[in-house]
């Protein structure tokens, strides 16, 4: 019996083994047997670490495989959402052939970084079009900052992309004071934003970016959806590049 499962599990049959010993009733093991399968399954597995490697690996796969697909169908489902909202800031070139749509808060570190990458790409590509949500999950302080923002927007559109642009690409941490004083730089005053934040300026753009990232599955920023990709974490320029070539040549973000 003992050389049988040893031959089972170095031809590479031991889930096969597992789940037929799963799945057999109580009696068909006697205790002795049992001991005999557990001592040599367990001596394998010492001697072979790199199994428990290889099912981790793949269990991970499947897991983001999974993530993959919910990520995709709601993508499908929300397209009008996510990529037309009126109320989203957009970058770039607003009739671009490919749209990238990232969810971003301010006090978020890698979002800082990121902004770099957005700005490369679109000084290099003139066809990518950016469209920026608005994403505070960092705390209170990302809250108020947010409140500005959108506050700022609703009184001076035009110049919302310098406000944007200033306060995330700024060094300091954002709050309603530092977001105050980017508007006031920009021309729009105190009195005018705190009429607006009364008027709960924007607040339907981040409940809808609250429910979709739900709907997404999002948990962090930054967070990119390119086509029918969910792109979690800042990429880097160099993905984000070749997911905008990739839309180019099959009209998926992922060929």
């Amino acid at each position: 019996m003992a050389s049988k499962i040893i031959n089972l599990l170095a031809s590479g049959a031991f889930v096969a083994a597992s789940v037929l010993a799963s799945t057999a009733p109580a009696n068909a093991f006697d205790d002795a047997q049992k001991k005999e399968i557990g001592d040599i399954v367990r001596q394998y597995l010492v001697e072979n670490p790199e199994v428990l490697l290889e099912a981790q690996d793949a269990l991970q796969a499947k897991r983001e495989q999974a993530t993959a697909a919910k990520a995709a169908g709601a993508i499908d489902k929300n397209k009008q959402a996510l990529f037309s909202d009126a109320s989203d800031l957009v970058m770039g070139n607003p009739k671009g052939d490919v749209t990238i749509v990232e969810f971003f808060d301010y006090n978020c570190t890698y979002c800082k970084h990121a902004i770099k990458d957005m700005s490369a790409l679109i000084k290099s590509d003139p066809n990518v079009r950016f469209v920026l949500k608005e994403f505070p999950i960092l705390g209170q302080d990302s809250i108020e900052a947010h409140k500005i923002a959108l506050a700022f927007r609703a009184i001076a559109p035009e110049k919302y992309g310098q406000f944007h642009m200033a306060l995330l690409g700024g060094t300091g941490h954002a709050n309603k004071e530092t977001a105050l004083k980017v508007a006031e730089s920009l021309g729009v005053s105190k009195a005018e934003i705190a009429k607006q934040v009364a008027a709960n300026a924007g607040e339907q753009s981040v409940k809808s970016s609250y429910e979709l990232a739900d709907a997404l599955g999002i948990q962090g920023t930054p967070a990119y959806i390119i086509g029918n990709d969910l792109i979690p974490g800042a990429a880097g320029l160099d993905v984000l590049t070749q997911k905008v070539a990739n839309m180019r040549a099959c009209g998926k973000a992922t060929c």
